[in-house]
């Protein structure tokens, strides 16, 4: 405490409020607490003063260009199911376990991968692993058999595992608590828009070159921008002194390197071990990971089962079913920048709690709505227009459940993203089994769809508990309502 009374002796009132709110959240609550200075959100900000572009803007849009490039590597296999079967000899049943052996090395890796971020940093931890992922999926164009496929997808599944949590480690060490949940939703927007042209741009490009050369060539792409961000990114805006740009846009950006505060803002001011066993005694960490699996347990299809059903039910072309299928992909793009934006809208007017519960609340209410009427449409644009609803109605659900992993989770970011991320991984590994398996028992869809609005519905029921001040003791972003800032 005596170290964040000196660092705020150094700086005037205005700036030591301002660099507050960069701190970890237990940090934050305590070092406000010792503090006269009341600063409301809407109070004017030392970085909005650059005269260049911001340079978390560039964070933000490479963690994009991340999200949407790990989306594309993932779908592609959807895209080129029917030529990979007909020629590695695969039956609808065994094509769901290539799928569940991604999620399944997918979910292994999810913590490890949040922890990795956490101790070495997202720059050397991105790298690392999309450079991996990018050689596996150059590999998987090369496969000529079943075990082999199985093998392949699992190791890129435990080497995608580490996108998400590392982005999410990037975007808390770089951005304030008030400008998250746009940069959170933009993020998984980059994923919906890199589904998207997966599933349509990669379907013709299979006609062209074939299923083979095109893994290949999303395999260069991947190690193209692993290489570009090991050499521009780095870990803290504080480690930018040598980037090319002039002084007043980089302390619009920045804390002083050299100020004590910055060194007390990056150090936690709990004990790791406390803060850990904290995290673990939460329901609300607990509710968070549950209601993740059900937004997944829905959305996955897109990313697995979508476009095959809409070629054999419908009697579609790879091509044409691509097109329809990246529709609720679209949708989910729009739903996360909307939803991005409403988070952090509702945030700036005082209600903390709120502006995660609301917009996740009617996300998944939709959701389930949609998915009980999707299986009574007989049409193909009406069954794809409701399941695009489905998929905007779960995809408001996850700037809300990101950003709720960096208000909660300090230096433990990394790792609780990526447990978040590990139930919606199990959920793909059950969804990619289930949806065929229940369509050959009932011989239709109405079963996984009535199971995924059920998951849905208790999923908007357990958002009302989440985010109980009892459950994080001081880990509140800012103080009660009569400071002058956020509450529920």
């Amino acid at each position: 405490m005596e170290e964040a009374r000196l660092s705020k002796d150094c700086l005037d009132n205005h700036s030591a409020i301002d660099y507050i709110r960069w701190m970890p959240l237990g940090a934050q609550s305590i070092a406000l607490l010792e503090d006269n200075n009341q600063a409301p959100l809407s109070s004017p900000r030392p970085w909005s003063k650059s005269t260049g572009p911001s340079r978390r803007g560039y964070v933000v849009a490479c963690l994009c260009s991340l999200s949407f490039l790990t989306i594309v590597d993932r779908v592609c296999i959807s895209a080129a199911k029917t030529p990979m079967s007909a020629e590695l000899r695969l039956t609808d049943t065994a094509f769901g376990w290539v799928f569940g052996a991604f999620a399944v090395g997918y979910t292994l890796m999810m913590v490890p991968s949040g922890w990795l971020a956490d101790r070495f940093g997202p720059r050397k931890t991105l790298a690392s692993i999309v450079l991996l992922w990018s050689v596996l999926t150059a590999a998987t164009g090369l496969v000529r058999g079943a075990a082999i496929l199985l093998l392949v997808r699992f190791l890129f599944g435990l080497a995608e595992a580490g996108a998400f949590p590392g982005a999410a480690r990037a975007i808390s060490n770089w951005l304030p608590a008030q400008e998250r949940g746009l940069a959170l939703g933009l993020l998984n927007t980059g994923s919906r828009l890199g589904a998207a042209f997966g599933l349509s741009a990669m379907s013709f490009c299979i006609l062209s070159i074939g299923w083979r050369f095109s893994f290949m060539l999303l395999g260069v792409a991947g190690i193209l921008w692993s290489v570009l961000w090991f050499w521009w990114f780095r870990d803290r805006p504080d480690s930018v002194s040598h980037w090319p740009i002039n002084d007043s846009a980089r302390t619009g950006t920045t804390v002083p390197p050299e100020s004590p505060f910055a060194r007390l803002a990056r150090t936690r001011l709990r004990g790791e071990a406390s803060a850990g066993r904290s995290l673990l005694r939460s329901p609300s960490v607990y509710i968070i990971l549950f209601q993740y699996f059900a937004s997944q347990f829905t959305f996955f299809i897109c990313f697995s089962w979508l476009l095959p059903y809409l070629e054999t039910h419908y009697g579609l072309s790879g091509a044409v079913a691509g097109l329809y299928a990246a529709i609720p992909l679209l949708c989910g793009a729009v739903a996360n920048w909307i939803s991005g934006t409403t988070v952090d809208a509702i945030y700036r007017k005082g209600h903390w709690k709120r502006s995660r519960r609301l917009p996740a609340m009617c996300g998944f209410g939709l959701a389930c709505v949609a998915l009980i009427a999707a299986p009574f449409v007989p049409s193909l644009v009406g069954f794809v227009l409701l399941f695009a609803l489905a998929t905007f109605g779960v995809d408001l659900t996850l700037s809300p459940s990101w950003t709720v992993c960096a208000d909660i989770g300090g230096r433990y970011v990394g790792a609780l993203s990526g447990a978040m991320n590990m139930m919606g991984s199990l959920s793909s590994f059950g969804s990619a089994i289930l949806f065929p398996g229940l369509f050959a028992l009932t011989g239709n869809i109405k079963s996984y769809f009535y199971l995924a609005a059920f998951l849905d519905l208790v999923a908007m029921s357990c958002w009302g508990f989440v985010l109980n001040e009892s459950n994080f003791d001081s880990e509140l972003p800012f103080l009660p309502e009569e400071r002058g800032t956020p509450t529920c």
